[in-house]
């Protein structure tokens, strides 16, 4: 068997006849005037007016000799069968087909549509012309790319040849296009917001820092997608607001996390975080259907259905019932020692009391199936969250739960601002004790709050959602994962 390498120089050949023979391998131009769909659905109709008709695409298979050669042809919409006679072209053209064209190869095909006698419906070539010559060959048809690291690195060719990750990529684009569609249809107003920031703010995580040669500064690439700036836009007197795009967190890599992938952030004037449940569920019903068609869904161990009634769940009582660890009244020590002892894994750099206390959590949560709303989080959890008017010690926030797992963020937003300065500062000195994960103290937002913010919802959701009901590692459902480069 050839190698890569003696199958390329002989690509390369055939690339020096193209030009010797005066066809132009890589033309600017195309005169297809039918996408492969189009004469599919409309055959009968172009096959009985006996026009002339021009396609294009890759060849994907080709097979014959002597005098007649049969090619298959795919241009993203549908797939073709082309016919080549030497009775229908020169002796010249037909050569040199024969002699330069591979699968991989994109061409264009002019001719008459018919029937085959095996019921083939089928283009009778009387032109072609190379579109783009192939200097390597795809991968096996029957069998794709195997390697899972080479999968990723050559995406394109997975797509090609594996019909269940480009169905997973025309869903994940339905799934952005639902969302965007339910927020527009309710009035909200689509904005963006700086993806560069002096303060990373609006989340708990460790940011990208990068520098602004213009400005001679250091600034964050941004952890939220947009918090603080569209609360400055309730701020402003905007009522419904909404972006959808892309955040960085300079974090771990795992099944459900990314470095780098899409948010949709919303904030809903007048409005508080029981108001939020109901729209959520409204929106997580309409992406589901939309995109899926359904709303019942297999997600690891988990059978979910969006119908069912949602429940609430309880993050004191979860925590208190599953380790003994009443997270109101509790010492660091304590929390170290109940995590030692169920043998949890932690970051021991910047460890505190609350990653003391969401690790407690994480451990909690495989087990809850949903969907349902998690409610009393402490304080010190949630800095930009309003506290509970009745309990003090917690905030009015719930996080979305499915298949054991957070899938959306929302909280009544904290709109005192001697409150939020004060919890900034709290941040702070947990960012100065080693925390890299804690809040930076945003003084400007704190400025813009003192002119006065109306009661509001917020609500954060990422493509985490998508790759679960996909029951999907996240990774997987990004259309080109990042890969470290091969040394």
């Amino acid at each position: 068997m050839a190698s890569l390498e003696e199958l390329r120089k002989e690509r390369l050949r055939k690339l020096e006849i193209l030009k010797e023979k005066g066809m132009e391998a890589y033309p600017a131009s195309c005169s297809r005037d039918h996408s492969l769909k189009d004469v599919a659905d409309k055959f009968e109709e172009l096959e009985k007016k006996g026009e002339i008709i021009t396609i294009a695409g890759r060849i994907m298979a080709q097979r014959g000799q002597g005098a007649l050669f049969f090619l298959d042809i795919n241009d993203g919409t549908g797939r073709f069968q082309g016919l080549l006679k030497k009775d229908d072209l020169s002796d010249d053209v037909f050569e040199l087909f024969k002699e330069t064209v591979d699968i991989g190869d994109f061409v264009e095909l002019k001719g008459k549509l018919f029937v085959t006698k095996r019921g083939e419906k089928t283009i009778q070539v009387l032109e072609w012309k190379m579109l783009a010559k192939s200097l390597k060959p795809l991968p096996d048809k029957w069998h794709g790319l195997k390697d899972e690291e080479e999968k990723f690195r050559k995406r394109y060719l997975d797509i090609l040849f594996d019909p269940e990750v480009r169905g997973m990529i025309e869903k994940k684009a339905i799934f952005w296009q639902s969302v965007r569609e339910f927020m527009l249809d309710r009035n909200f107003l689509e904005v963006e917001t700086p993806v560069f920031e002096n303060t990373a703010g609006g989340a708990d995580a460790r940011p990208f820092i990068t520098n602004h040669n213009a400005l001679d500064i250091d600034v964050y690439l941004r952890i939220s997608g947009g918090e603080l700036w569209q609360k400055k836009l309730m701020v402003a007197g905007f009522e419904r607001t909404f972006e959808i795009g892309r955040i960085f967190r300079n974090e771990g890599m795992s099944q459900e996390h990314l470095q780098d992938y899409t948010q949709m952030e919303f904030y809903l004037a007048y409005a508080d975080y029981k108001d939020g449940m109901e729209f959520t569920q409204e929106l997580y019903k309409y992406i589901a259907q939309k995109t899926f068609g359904t709303l019942k869904f297999k997600i690891g161990k988990f059978d979910i259905d969006l119908g069912d009634k949602w429940e609430e769940y309880d993050y004191l009582k979860i925590i208190k019932e599953n380790t003994g660890i009443d997270v109101l009244n509790t010492e660091i020590e304590e929390i170290e020692e109940k995590l030692k002892e169920l043998k949890i894994e932690y970051d021991k750099k910047g460890f505190n009391i609350t990653r003391g206390i969401d690790n407690l959590w994480k451990y909690c949560r495989k087990d809850i199936g949903g969907p349902g709303f998690l409610v009393n989080v402490p304080v010190e959890m949630e800095p930009l969250a309003k506290k509970d008017e009745i309990n003090k010690n917690v905030v009015q926030r719930f996080q979305i739960i499915l298949a054991g797992t957070e899938m959306g963020k929302g909280y009544s937003e904290l709109n005192d601002p001697i409150d939020q300065k004060e919890r900034f500062n709290k941040q702070q000195q947990l960012r100065e004790s080693g925390d890299e994960e804690a809040q930076m103290f945003d003084k400007e937002f704190v400025e813009a709050l003192e002119y006065g913010m109306p009661p509001t919802f917020g609500f954060g959701m990422s493509e985490r959602l998508f790759s679960f009901l996909m029951d999907k590692p996240a990774r997987e459902c990004q259309i080109f994962p990042l890969m470290k480069p091969k040394e």
